[in-house]
């Protein structure tokens, strides 16, 4: 507990790590959060409060918390889990850091409903979890390397959130998590070191088997999830991001997933390849077109064109059954 008190003094000085990631949505995006506490005591009463609530001027965020803003169908789970975490860490004790799948969502990692049904945080202490409606206390050890702060979040680090979550979460959506914390600068050697200084931890060893896994080349939660699901099928390793060139060298096409001895490209369809991700100027119906002549191109060339989409991920035997199938096809 002495080494967070250090930690703590320390940021107050600033000089702890800080980061703001790309996509955080501060309290300004709600209309800013308002304890309970701090209305009362600038003069509100309860029942003030409770009309204000009735009329639509407020808008009940947790027990103790408020914000001015409404929600409306564009806020998202994440949207949501943030403006909670944001309302529930100035409610507890100072001791208290985000962990797990709320640190997971800070730093800007895949996360699943399910995993942020609840702020998760730690305390530097051996034993206690809690339970509660809205709050998950884990109780565990924390070095001063294994915090950060993250807009004004006392946060555990990207290392110590990946072996986390490797630690308590489903394999594919820790496999997620790690593929993206690689991609964003995060190194083996740094999780490794975190790792080292685990051992012996509940579930440390599901968490060393998702560090083996993991491959920065993943570009997106649903590749990351596809490789989990050719692995548990037995099939062979593919190449994540193979480049296909013509028999002149020319490229031809970037596949999310390639078996070249079995002449068969895996494709992820769920990257909402027609809509958001368009090209300046390129409509829904161009973006198909060039999908279609980019597969015929590797058809033609005697490639097997595989896809899948999110559903398939978890209809157990789809996936290998479609690949088995191109491979027979190719040979």
């Amino acid at each position: 507990m002495q080494r967070v008190f250090e930690w703590r003094k320390r940021c107050s000085n600033g000089t702890c790590p800080q980061i703001s990631p790309t996509g955080f949505r501060t309290t300004a995006r709600f209309g800013g959060l308002h304890l309970t506490r701090a209305l009362l005591s600038r003069g509100y009463v309860t029942e003030e409060l409770a009309r204000m609530q009735r009329a639509g001027a407020l808008t009940r965020v947790r027990r103790g918390a408020y914000t001015r803003a409404k929600a409306t169908d564009e806020d998202t789970i994440e949207d949501r889990h943030r403006q909670l975490i944001l309302a529930t860490m100035p409610q507890l004790d100072s001791q208290a850091v985000v962990s797990h799948a709320s640190a997971a969502l800070l730093h800007g990692l895949p996360t699943w409903p399910e995993a942020i049904s609840r702020v998760h945080v730690t305390r530097d202490r051996r034993g206690g979890a809690r339970r509660r409606t809205l709050v998950e206390v884990h109780g565990a050890p924390l070095a001063p390397s294994d915090l950060m702060v993250i807009d004004g979040q006392p946060v555990t680090s990207l290392s110590r959130t990946v072996i986390d979550l490797g630690r308590t979460l489903p394999w594919e959506q820790a496999v997620a998590a790690g593929d993206r914390a690689l991609r964003s600068g995060l190194t083996a050697a740094e999780l490794v070191d975190t790792l080292d200084r685990m051992r012996g931890w509940p579930g440390i060893i599901a968490a060393r088997r998702t560090i083996d896994f993991l491959d920065a080349r993943s570009e997106s939660a649903g590749e990351s999830v596809s490789r989990v699901r050719i692995h548990e099928a037995g099939l062979p390793a593919p190449t994540p991001q193979l480049e296909v060139c013509d028999e002149h060298g020319r490229f031809v096409a970037r596949v999310d997933f390639g078996w070249e001895e079995e002449r068969t490209v895996g494709e992820f369809d769920g990257k909402i390849k027609y809509g958001v991700l368009l090209k300046p100027g390129q409509t829904a119906r161009d973006a198909v077109l060039a999908e279609k002549r980019r597969e015929d191109m590797l058809r033609d060339l005697g490639w097997q064109v595989v896809r899948w989409i999110w559903a398939e991920l978890y209809r157990r035997g789809v996936i290998e059954d479609r690949v088995r199938r191109a491979f027979a096809r190719a040979a």
